[in-house]
């Protein structure tokens, strides 16, 4: 276990690094000068912009800047951001609680139905087996952006049942209220995927030998769906659940923006336009970093649950 550790926490450190090298050499290279959106345009004196690049640390080359932002970071320092001139740390922690109930509301819906639909469609067959993976097929070639505005023109506007800007202001059930829609949007698609994961799943296990032989031998259809076509067919959910998850979090910036969101994901759009380099390159760490954690997370309870990968891997 304790080599296994290792060789995925190297592997995450290693992606983490990558990662943030080259958003920081995409930044960079990208056309454009943060010091426009400082002075607003207007002309300002050489010695002003000077003053303002050596502040910022644009006057550096590509590699000190993307070290001394390393160097930073290992020390709890994140840096200022250009275009909203406060820091960031700031910034990400009155964001990041409205990303993360954003993304945890998506993901429910997406188990809740994704698992029930595959699960039924699997059991089942038939006219609900046809019905059901027509329906997935129809979500999931909607991208979000297409579904928050389809969600946005019925439930919003025309029926008036749900809110279509923020997340409200009257704590936690008024903020549930208004994620309603943008989790519904920024979980269609992955819960498509995961009805159709579950259902193929679900079908290879009713075809096991072990299942046919706990039938044979008179165990009631229930027990052999529970314990060995349900248990055994989520196995593989629980990899991809892991990798949708991490998907939803670098996948809200399209929702957070079609509802007027103030997520990580909207403020990662700003930054960008503006080329904040400091801000973009923290939430880009932070998004990194959850992906990393959560596929470690998944990797750890695969090493548990399933002894062929503590085999292959020992």
């Amino acid at each position: 276990m304790k080599g296994f550790l290792a060789r995925r926490l190297l592997i995450g450190a290693v992606t983490i690094l990558v990662t943030t090298f080259l958003v920081h050499l995409a930044l960079y290279v990208a056309p454009g000068d943060p010091v426009s959106y400082l002075t607003g345009g207007k002309p300002t004196s050489p010695e002003r912009i000077a003053a303002l690049r050596e502040q910022y640390h644009l006057d550096e080359p590509f590699l000190t800047r993307y070290f001394s932002w390393l160097g930073g970071v290992v020390q709890g320092d994140l840096g200022q951001s250009v275009s909203f001139n406060t820091d960031v740390s700031t910034l990400l922690g009155s964001r990041l609680s409205t990303t993360l109930y954003l993304v945890v509301t998506a993901f429910v819906v997406i188990m809740v139905f994704g698992l029930s639909l595959g699960i039924l469609s699997g059991l089942r067959g038939g006219w609900i087996d046809t019905a059901t993976m027509s329906g997935a097929t129809i979500l999931a070639a909607l991208p979000a952006f297409v579904s928050s505005y389809v969600l946005i023109n019925v439930f919003a506007i025309n029926l008036g049942w749900f809110p279509a800007i923020g997340i409200g202001d009257g704590g936690f059930l008024s903020t549930m209220y208004h994620l309603v829609l943008p989790s519904t949007a920024l979980a269609l698609v992955a819960a498509a995927f995961v009805a159709r994961t579950a259902r193929a799943s679900i079908r290879m296990e009713l075809g096991r030998e072990h299942v046919a032989t706990a039938t044979v031998r008179g165990m009631p259809r229930r027990l052999v769906v529970s314990r060995h076509v349900v248990r055994n067919g989520l196995l593989p959910i629980l990899s991809v659940a892991g990798l949708l998850l991490a998907g939803l979090i670098i996948g809200t910036a399209f929702v957070e923006q079609a509802f007027a969101i103030e997520g990580l994901g909207s403020l990662l759009v700003k930054a960008a336009r503006q080329q904040d380099f400091a801000l973009v390159q923290a939430v880009t760490l932070v998004l990194v970093v959850a992906f990393v954690v959560i596929n470690l997370v998944v990797d750890v309870l695969y090493w548990f649950l399933d002894p062929r990968v503590r085999t292959v891997d020992s």
